[in-house]
């Protein structure tokens, strides 16, 4: 039995929800620190004091959570963590540090004072000092700390560049490692203690944690050399201020200290949560919810309306073949895509647009019995209030009631407006975790025609 469009828009943020919800940093982090037979709930016992730094969007609930999981330890805990100014509240022993005002994502003069102090904290441990590392999605903009002669305008200057052109995260963070004293392992090779565990909550493909964050604790294995290329990539040379240029240079010419190489053995780093483990429970949700699933995994990259109009073609696949299942069926899918934006533009983000690509692509007749929805795990997509959007057959109807052309939209990049007119803006506020970005497409059943007379 065909479920109704009501049905299936519940199904979708349902399945989107529990997604979130199990990547939540009281679920990740709790467990590991209060294993008292761990080598690292020992290490933490056995410390004389124990520094807290770190930075990213799910930066407020990880601290809280290394509270409540520690609390017999808190008198001999201190530290600072960079985060959204949205998240900041009071905790027992460390300072969350509003690193970056709300519905931003650059890094600002605040963000440096807490990165900062960050090293000065952990140049100072003793050796019988442990520091925790607490780091996730948006910890690059929320931890800036520039290399000597480059400013923190001028590091904002390229990363925008960057972005405007549509550059991979991998590939802005090797830019913003060699301008940076914190990232590129800087946070690792200032810490002076006995141990330094990292605990990392994922926001990039794969997972790489020299990447994450721009990998304040991990080695590196890019260049200055490699950074010159990216900007000869996207012909930036002439638009990236020249004290950018003449340091990145001076870096490959051996004149200044490469990003850390090799990882001290006294410093580790883990990934506790991720976009895989967001998708399983998805999928275990859509099940309960009584939907077969198809999970595409957590590798989708590029641009945001091919990777749309890829996934409306398994759409009309299903519909047409019942490959690669047939309907009713839940299609998964994560990772993170890219919008290219040209100098005007609408307002929108990657998950609003690959919804209004993808409806477009199936037009009224492939959208039926079709729910599509998109959304930012961490609630945020693009200079907007809503982690992403959704959509269905009745949504078209909708726009064609407004004199609304969704073509028109998705030409200037303009899907915000779009939705916030037809209703269908996914607005969550702040998820206080961050593992990329959920996909979610529900094909039902048609129902039955009649037959002819």
């Amino acid at each position: 039995m065909p479920r109704t469009a009501a049905e299936r828009r519940q199904h979708a943020r349902a399945i989107w929800q529990a997604a979130v919800e199990a990547v939540q940093p009281h679920r990740l982090l709790c467990p590991i620190l209060t294993d008292r037979a761990s080598p690292i709930r020992g290490a933490l016992t056995a410390a004389r004091r124990i520094m807290v730094v770190g930075a990213g969007k799910a930066g407020a609930a990880m601290s809280a959570a290394v509270e409540e999981a520690l609390a017999d330890l808190i008198p001999k805990m201190a530290g600072i963590v960079n985060v959204p100014a949205e998240t900041v509240r009071p905790l027992r022993a460390i300072r969350l540090h509003a690193a970056r005002p709300a519905g931003t994502n650059f890094p600002t003069a605040e963000g440096v004072a807490g990165a900062e102090e960050m090293l000065h904290l952990l140049a100072r441990a003793s050796p019988d000092d442990v520091a925790l590392c607490l780091l996730s999605g948006g910890g690059s903009a929320l931890l800036p700390a520039p290399v000597p002669g480059v400013s923190l305008a001028d590091k904002l200057h390229v990363t925008r560049l960057l972005h405007r052109c549509g550059a991979t995260i991998h590939e802005m963070n090797t830019v913003r490692k060699h301008l940076s004293r914190i990232k590129g392992g800087g946070l690792a090779r200032a810490f002076t203690g006995r141990a330094l565990f990292s605990f990392i909550i994922s926001d990039v493909v794969g997972d790489p944690v020299d990447v994450i964050a721009s990998g304040p604790t991990a080695a590196d294995p890019s260049t200055f050399a490699d950074a010159l290329a990216i900007l000869d990539k996207y012909r930036l040379r002439g638009e990236v201020p020249a004290t950018v240029v003449d340091y990145l240079e001076r870096g490959r010419r051996g004149e200044v200290a490469e990003t850390l190489k090799q990882l001290p053995a006294h410093v580790s780093n883990c990934v506790i949560g991720n976009n895989r483990l967001a998708l399983a429970a998805a999928q275990k949700q859509a099940e309960l919810l009584g939907w077969p699933v198809v999970n595409l995994g957590s590798y989708l990259e590029g641009e945001t309306r091919q990777v749309a109009i890829a996934l409306a073609g398994v759409v009309r696949s299903i519909r047409a073949d019942a490959c690669p299942a047939p309907p009713p069926v839940c299609l998964l899918s994560g990772g993170e895509t890219t919008v290219t934006l040209p100098p005007d533009t609408g307002l929108g983000g990657r998950n609003q647009e690959f919804v209004l690509a993808a409806l477009s692509w199936l037009g009224p007749a492939g959208a039926a019995g079709v729910t599509l929805l998109s959304g930012g795990t961490d609630g945020e997509d693009g200079p907007t209030d809503a982690a992403g959007a959704w959509a269905d057959a009745d949504t078209l109807t909708q726009a064609a009631r407004l004199g609304l052309d969704p073509a028109s939209f998705l030409i200037r990049h303009d899907a915000y407006r779009f939705f916030d007119a037809t209703g269908g803006l996914l607005r969550t506020g702040f998820t206080q975790t961050n593992v990329m970005d959920v996909r979610v497409i529900l094909v039902d059943d048609l129902p039955a025609q009649p037959t002819p007379v």
